[in-house]
């Protein structure tokens, strides 16, 4: 029951943030609905988290916290560009955090996820190749990013027979939308603006925080 009733308030939180993200007549309002999809995780996180592992808690909060600092410090990219790398940083940081969780589970059996590895690096290398001309001084920041954020895809995947189903699920498919949701910032930033971006980023990288976060929190038996 408290999962139903956070998941609709989550909802509207989410909601609220594309609607207010996508004019600027809203800023003011932005400024508030942006944070708040990841304070409300943070919050509904720590009220189900007493069955995990302590460092399961701790790393998985600091990864919350470093993308909290990282949604707020792209807010003000429009005032300077320092904040996109700063923006960037942040949630280097907050993959590797999740990197962190997902290695305590790994099966070890990288064979079996030679596949998806290949698949990854192709769709890795063809972004790049779309994106490559537009990045300037950024391209190493960038390849060192995307190298992240496909470990953190592939740890997720290994996690695969060693926590309960249902969250190795939706923390698996959780890392699929943070990489599309990345994909679909650095086509925006670096390639062609896309029409509506903010609906599509904020929904997929919402999505994408909720099904990790819920997926950890489901990944082993209370």
């Amino acid at each position: 029951m408290k999962t139903i009733v956070f998941t609709i308030i989550f909802i509207i939180i989410v909601t609220l943030e594309l609607i207010f993200g996508s004019f600027e007549s809203y800023t003011t309002w932005h400024y508030f609905t942006k944070p708040a999809i990841v304070i409300s995780l943070m919050l509904f996180f720590i009220l189900n988290a007493d069955h995990l592992h302590l460092t399961i808690k701790i790393t998985t909060i600091l990864a919350l916290l470093f993308s909290l600092f990282g949604d707020c410090l792209l807010m003000f990219v429009s005032n300077d560009e320092g904040f996109f790398m700063a923006g960037l940083v942040s949630f280097l940081i907050a993959h590797i955090m999740y990197i962190l969780v997902f290695l305590r589970d790994c099966n070890g059996k990288k064979a079996a996820a030679l596949p998806l590895i290949v698949l990854l690096l192709v769709y890795a290398t063809g972004l790049f190749w779309y994106i490559k001309d537009g990045l300037g001084d950024l391209l190493i920041p960038v390849l060192v990013y995307m190298t992240v954020i496909l470990t953190m895809a592939i740890t997720a995947y290994l996690r695969k027979g060693m926590v309960l189903p249902q969250g190795f699920t939706f923390v698996f498919i959780g890392a699929v939308f943070f990489m599309l949701s990345d994909s679909l910032l650095a086509i925006n930033k670096f390639y062609e603006a896309l029409p509506y971006s903010n609906l599509s980023i904020m929904a997929t990288y919402a999505a994408a925080q909720f099904l990790i976060v819920s997926g950890i929190i489901k990944s082993y038996q209370k």
